[in-house]
């Protein structure tokens, strides 16, 4: 609801009209340890649950994370208005990653390059819920700045895009997680040239050094904006976010 550089690799570079020396032997740069800060701001391109990451400091990249379980608990929440049949939510819940959530029961879980889970409306992929899990350096988003800052370094980041014709922060908040665990949540506006106007519900929180981002996003043109019901329903799934 931000990061980090690497060295230059690759043969010195040859200056015209001077005799060439023989390079001498190349090293190999130590691996980054997460604990140390970041040189820079770095950019992932996993759509939805990504949206965060350029805001955040994280590592540069994400190894394959186990696919989680979800438990068979639903419940009802809304309907949609002229009498559409209200979505039903189930609990999903990764014990390995140590994050938990709920989702629309007819929302299946796709596979997606750096998602940890995604999960896709069928016949409308725009419309999704995203978690990415990395670790960070961090013991808390508290050591990284307040609601509001957070949200406004993800839209200046989301205004840097090529795709992004408009961005407008609606609201932030703060919530009390697992054993009192700090919980960001960001609501904003999303006009772009990929999906078109949308509505992204953020939730971000840090436990055990590793930082998790929720990404609820769900179209709302001027056609055909979202409506109450399916409001409280995503806003339910934004809440839901939790460690486990």
């Amino acid at each position: 609801m931000p990061l980090v550089g690497s060295p230059r690799h690759g043969p010195p570079l040859k200056l015209a009209g001077r005799a060439q020396r023989r390079p001498p032997p190349r090293t190999i740069a130590p691996k980054c340890d997460i604990s140390s800060p970041p040189a820079r701001l770095t950019r992932r391109a996993v759509s939805a649950a990504s949206l965060l990451l350029t805001a955040l400091p994280f590592p540069a990249s994400s190894p394959q994370l186990p696919v989680a379980s979800a438990s068979e608990t639903e419940e009802e929440v809304g309907g949609g208005e002229g009498g559409a049949p209200a979505l039903e939510l189930e609990r999903y819940t990764d014990q390995d990653q140590g994050f938990t959530l709920l989702k629309p029961t007819s929302w299946p879980k796709v596979e997606k390059a750096g998602a940890t889970a995604l999960f896709q409306q069928e016949g409308k992929g725009s419309n999704n819920i995203g978690v990415v899990v990395n670790p960070v350096r961090l013991s808390s988003l508290k050591d990284f700045g307040t609601p509001q800052f957070v949200a406004d370094r993800l839209l200046q980041a989301e205004k840097k895009k090529e795709s992004t014709k408009s961005a407008e922060v609606i609201s932030t908040g703060e919530r009390s997680g697992r054993d009192g665990l700090t919980v960001y949540e960001i609501e904003y506006s999303l006009d772009s040239t990929r999906g078109g106007m949308k509505r992204i519900f953020s939730a971000a929180f840090v436990a055990s050094r590793k930082l998790y981002l929720l990404n609820v996003a769900y179209s709302d043109t001027e056609e055909k904006p979202l409506d109450k019901q399916t409001r409280l329903v995503l806003e339910e799934v934004l809440h839901s976010f939790d460690s486990v």
